[in-house]
């Protein structure tokens, strides 16, 4: 035990005296929270810029504007006809209504009539305009029907519309989805980092037999098994501070609410952790030296990390590739921490824990075959 904590302390100690390998292993994973709020994180409330060109002063009209006014998320602008180009091709109003004269008596006539809306953004922004406007305009001219040119009648009907004691309240829902995004940007990039992260880390191994050390260790009480089992529990410290780290400052710091408890969510990557570090100890085993172990783990994490939906949803990509993607454990660890955001309980994604688990499993007994066949380095696992 005494020789497992030296060999921990030790490695700790020579990986964290540079000051880059700070900043590359537990600062690194942060630029992911960066990357997902600037794409994710801004306000997304629009105000609308609406001019009003009115040419029919009446009664009707104003109380038109009136109600326009009254919407929470429209500014009324009130135009003459010569500013009306001006404004609308400079992007200052995205569209302008005119009531013609006559847009009253068109509304007393039950025939609404005589209103222009003009715009240059398309049908997204007159469609919610007059959605909106045509509604409020619809009922008075239903009014207007029902009194059958009784003005008397319409004249009471439409100031009890208009002094109505009953309130239509909006209430804005939280954007769950922009948060959604944003965690699954955040944890595909921790991803990529964590497989980096632990192909460094392995290289050590590589490193020490360049440099003989290794061999000298093992000339000690310390045999090859003892040293394997603390560069995999050094790699376990490392990660697990990443994603404490990230997930802490992405909740605490930026707000951004990944919709699962804290521990499922570190439970789900430290499982992907061992899954990491199996796959970093495979490429130790096939290289023979360090710029060999650092190409074929660009060969092997950079792909995979891009298949299985890392840096954008797999279900953009073709059913082909979504097939493949089925095939790797990043695709697994995204699925399992998505179930988890759309309610589902962490005992009921038993199968995808277990298939975790699985790929770590195979990637260590990969590992350990291959070191024990491995008469170059000699066998110690």
């Amino acid at each position: 035990m005494k020789d497992m904590l030296w060999l921990i302390r030790n490695t700790l100690s020579v990986t964290f005296r540079k000051k880059n390998n700070i900043i590359r292993y537990l600062c690194l994973p942060l630029i992911g929270i960066f990357i997902a709020f600037l794409a994710y994180g801004g306000d997304q409330k629009m105000i609308l810029h609406v001019g009003v060109v009115n040419h029919d002063q009446s009664k009707i009209t104003s109380d038109t504007i009136t109600f326009l006014k009254g919407s929470e998320n429209v500014k009324i602008t009130k135009l003459n006809d010569t500013d009306v180009k001006d404004k609308i091709t400079s992007g200052n109003i995205d569209c302008v209504i005119t009531f013609d004269k006559g847009y009253s008596d068109s509304i007393l006539s039950g025939n609404p009539e005589h209103i222009q809306i003009t715009s240059i953004k398309g049908a997204a922004i007159t469609g919610f305009v007059k959605s909106y406007l045509y509604q409020y305009i619809n009922n008075i001219s239903t009014i207007s029907k029902v009194a059958n040119g009784n003005q008397a009648m319409f004249k009471t009907m439409y100031e009890n519309f208009q002094k109505t004691n009953f309130k239509v309240t909006t209430h804005s829902l939280a954007d769950t989805s922009k948060n959604k995004y944003m965690t699954y940007q955040t944890i595909g990039f921790l991803i990529m980092v964590m497989l980096l992260s632990a192909g460094n880390m392995s290289e050590i191994i590589l490193s020490e037999k360049e440099n003989r050390t290794y061999f000298r260790l093992l000339s000690t009480p310390i045999n090859a098994r003892k040293y394997i089992l603390s560069n995999v529990i050094v790699n376990m410290i490392v990660m697990t501070a990443q994603v404490l780290i990230t997930v802490t400052i992405m909740t605490t710091v930026f707000h951004i609410d990944p919709q699962i408890p804290f521990w499922e969510i570190t439970g789900v990557m430290l499982i992907f952790a061992l899954v990491a570090i199996g796959i970093s100890l495979i490429t130790t085993s096939f290289a023979t030296n360090r710029s060999a172990a650092g190409a074929l783990q660009n060969l092997i994490v950079l792909p995979t990390v891009m298949l299985s939906g890392c840096f954008w949803p797999v279900e953009v990509m073709p059913a082909s590739i979504q097939k493949i993607a089925n095939f790797l454990p990043q695709r697994w660890t995204l699925d399992t921490l998505t179930k988890l955001q759309d309610g589902s309980t962490f005992g009921s994604l038993y199968l995808n824990i277990m298939i975790l688990f699985a790929f770590a499993a195979a990637f260590f007994l990969i590992a350990i075959y291959k070191f024990g066949r491995n008469n170059n380095t000699r066998s110690f696992v």
